[in-house]
């Protein structure tokens, strides 16, 4: 009782539904969500791998499984459900004594510590983003990925926001966050089809690696300066300008700041000998952080990724990662089923009359997505004999950075069901549909021309960490893994 009672001091919005039911019951919801949470992930995540996809979509797929879609056993309030529909709620009054007058308040405790569970996720799902971003390659990429990228991040944007407030008569700040979602890029499995291709080292496998690691830098931006316009529920103008400006001050000072801190941060890990020596400090670096972000009116987010990129440039940062990887195998999968579950996929049945606009809107978005991106091969100039349809097709899956935008969208309210369902059937389509598009693009033979490379992937992550060539190992970088 001791531990509960912390949890009510310690969560003091959770103290008033707590104190309606018996706490302990609080936790054992609490514990039986997890249970779902991480069987969903794994089952999900491996079945996903088996197939040559990233185990993130498997993640997505078991949230939608066990979610508002299919078996309601992790469902949320603010989804529409009730306590009469959750599973786990009718699993607990039948074993655990759960009275149908103290339903209610558990489930809303439940949902809550679930929820709060997932944006800690999240956090430090971008502060490992972020130590995986090389700022020197990022700087060493070339004028042609920048190009490629800012095109990337701008036709779909822009295609899409328009679109969806023209043809569909969607509100602003939907429309621009919908519009948002549709400028990232994770490139994982992009990597692992070139390196089958023995593409990963071409012109082409290049651009697209340097292109992807600036598109998770400007669609985090993009995503915190949306983020932060949904909670006002109007756009204004001045402060769109603000949001812009001060994000990419803060970027810019976090790595500013690098350059001092990181002596200091070393230091400070090298006096330290108890358990938890450098990973403790990063974290509480990386919290400070996101809290400085999220009360200069940006996302906490931006701010965990930001300390990632300081921490990045460290000596210690190999050992971090390894420390920091078990921690988000922990809590980054709550973010990604936790999405999952929220998703209402029944609102795009085609057989319900009133459906069949977010069905079309779905349709749109992912045209705009594909679309979008493939475009950007255009923009590569000074190479006549590259492939350019290959450059704009490996910019298209969304993956884990898409399911960000989504699940970001979905906690603020700024999100409709159908818009929501059609931004995650958006990002499974296009991470779907890349591997067989890029294996299309490509001739069948190497022209000789391309040095034949095999991937090497982090056992943990799947992440890209270097090309090995027939004479050298060239290192990658980023959540794409650069070439440098």
């Amino acid at each position: 009782m001791q531990f509960n009672n912390a949890i009510n001091y310690m969560f003091p919005l959770l103290a008033n539904t707590t104190q309606a039911a018996d706490s302990s019951l609080v936790l054992a919801a609490v514990l039986l969500s997890l249970v779902v949470v991480y069987f969903a992930s794994k089952l999900g995540g491996e079945l996903s791998n088996r197939v040559g996809l990233p185990p993130v979509l498997g993640e997505l797929v078991g949230g939608v499984v066990v979610g508002v879609s299919v078996l309601h056993l992790l469902v949320f309030p603010e989804g529409g459900a009730d306590s009469s529909s959750s599973l786990i709620m009718a699993f607990l009054q039948t074993t655990a004594g759960l009275t149908p007058e103290a339903t209610p308040a558990v489930f809303t405790a439940q949902s809550e510590v679930i929820s709060v569970l997932a944006e800690l996720g999240v956090i430090i799902l971008l502060f490992e983003i972020g130590l995986e971003s090389n700022l020197k390659d990022l700087m060493a990429v070339g004028i042609q990925a920048i190009v490629v990228a800012v095109v990337g991040v701008t036709v779909p944007f822009a295609a899409g926001t328009v679109g969806l407030m023209t043809l569909f008569g969607i509100d602003a700040v939907p429309a621009i966050f919908a519009g948002a979602a549709l400028t990232a890029t994770s490139i994982g499995i992009t990597s692992k089809v070139l390196s089958e291709l023995g593409k990963l080292n071409s012109k082409e496998g290049q651009i697209i690696l340097g292109a992807a690691v600036i598109d998770d830098v400007l669609g985090i931006i993009v995503l915190a300066v949306v983020a932060s316009l949904a909670k006002d529920g109007a756009v204004d103008v001045s402060k769109v300008i603000y949001l812009i400006i001060s994000a990419s001050g803060f970027l810019l000072g976090a790595i500013v700041l690098g350059n001092v801190f990181n002596k200091a941060f070393v230091a400070i890990a090298d006096i330290l000998k108890t358990r938890g020596g450098l990973v403790i400090p990063a974290f509480i670096f990386a919290f400070v952080m996101a809290y400085l972000a999220a009360i200069i009116q940006l996302e906490a987010i931006l701010g965990a990724f930001a300390a990632g990129l300081v921490l990045e440039e460290t000596d210690k940062r190999i050992e971090l990662q390894k420390q920091v990887c078990p921690i988000a195998d922990i809590l980054v999968p709550i973010f990604f089923v936790t999405v999952g579950a929220k998703t209402d996929l029944s609102v795009l049945n085609p057989a319900i009359p009133d459906n069949r606009e977010g069905l079309v809107m779905a349709t749109f978005l992912i045209t705009v997505a594909i679309i979008g991106k493939v475009i950007t091969g255009l923009s590569v100039f000074g190479q006549p004999q590259i492939n350019r349809l290959a450059i704009g097709v490996g910019m298209i899956p969304r993956g884990e950075v898409g399911l960000v935008f989504a699940g970001v969208g979905a906690a603020s309210g700024a999100l409709s069901k159908p818009l929501g369902a059609a931004i995650i059937m958006m990002v499974i389509l296009t991470t779907f549909l890349a591997p067989p598009l890029l294996r299309f693009v490509f001739p069948d033979s190497d022209d000789g021309t391309n040095d034949s490379g095999q991937l090497i992937l982090d056992a943990s992550t799947e992440k890209p960490l270097a090309i090995e060539t027939s004479s050298s190992v060239v290192s990658t970088a980023g959540d794409s893994g650069n070439v440098s």
